[in-house]
């Protein structure tokens, strides 16, 4: 009696009992509805940008049309993207945008990672006030500091042709949210590395280069990808400094494309968006594992 009650319970733990019947169904139905829940989610998020897809097939009358048209037999996104790659030269705004994005994300991830290493590694006076004080710069916006930062551009002269892309990427290369993101990740490795590397003779940008980023790529990425969409979206700031349209970045493009002959034209609107949004796209698609992960590690000492 006892050798066949353990043989029940053996089974019903590798799954071959009558627990697993019992508790399938249940699940299953759980498994669908959540799916179920998540796709309908889904479709409502991605509802705007099936619209401007709409939109983008169509030409400006088409756009005002009650009901709207759903699938117009039209080629009028091949002529928007054309337009747009030929007479815009959204070609060369990507490339600038890219260019200016990509410089801001290397700075800003290296000055981020040095901050965070001294927050947490260095002894010195004043170091929690000036975390504060770090930490106070996140509720500053920057509309408020466009005028002085505009003055002290135009003092160094990088708003003059060709150097502007300096005025687009050195007022951006220090990052709060990059120091803070830093300084709780670091404060979480265990300072026995720190010790030991120390008593191996390793300084500080060793410890840096050899322990510190090897275990830092997930908060990397998130930073990398929260900063690339900053510096890529941004319209404000380039239309302040940037003269020359050659030098100018895709989202003053986008709001440019907008106008034809001083009328509006929604689907070349909605297509210069569809096109701006694909890098983006493709960088979060690449670093989504490191994104999610990212922000897993948040405890304080």
């Amino acid at each position: 009696m006892d050798m066949t009650e353990g043989r029940k319970a053996r089974a019903a733990i590798e799954g071959r009992g009558p627990a697993q019947r019992v508790t399938a169904p249940a699940y299953s139905k759980t498994r669908w509805g959540t799916h179920i829940a998540l796709i309908i989610v889904c479709i409502i998020v991605c509802l705007p940008a099936l619209y401007a897809l709409q939109v983008a097939t169509l030409t400006t009358e088409e756009s005002f049309t009650v009901p709207p048209i759903l699938f117009p037999p039209s080629d009028d996104l091949i002529s928007n993207v054309r337009t747009l790659f030929i007479s815009r030269g959204f070609d060369l705004l990507i490339i600038n945008t890219t260019i200016v994005s990509l410089a801001v994300v290397i700075l800003k991830t290296i000055l981020a990672m040095g901050a965070g290493l001294a927050f947490v590694y260095f002894q010195f006076p004043g170091k929690w006030f000036l975390f504060f004080f770090v930490l106070l710069t996140l509720l500053l916006p920057t509309e408020i500091i466009l005028q002085p930062l505009f003055r002290q551009v135009s003092e160094l002269g990088w708003i003059a042709s060709g150097n502007s892309r300096l005025a687009l990427t050195m007022p951006f290369t220090a990052s709060a949210i990059g120091a803070f993101l830093f300084r709780q990740h670091f404060s979480n490795i265990p300072r026995e590395m720190a010790e030991a590397a120390q008593i191996d003779g390793a300084g500080s940008f060793r410890f840096l280069i050899a322990v510190l980023i090897p275990m830092s790529w997930n908060i990397i990425g998130a930073h990398a990808m929260i900063q690339f969409l900053a510096t890529w979206n941004q319209y404000v700031w380039p239309l302040f400094v940037v003269p020359d349209i050659e030098d100018q970045v895709i989202q003053v493009g986008v709001a440019q494309a907008a106008t034809v002959s001083g009328q509006a034209d929604f689907g070349l609107l909605m297509t210069a968006g569809l096109i701006a949004s694909i890098p983006p796209l493709i960088l979060f698609i690449l670093l989504q594992k490191q994104f999610m992960s990212g922000f897993a590690i948040t405890r304080d000492k």
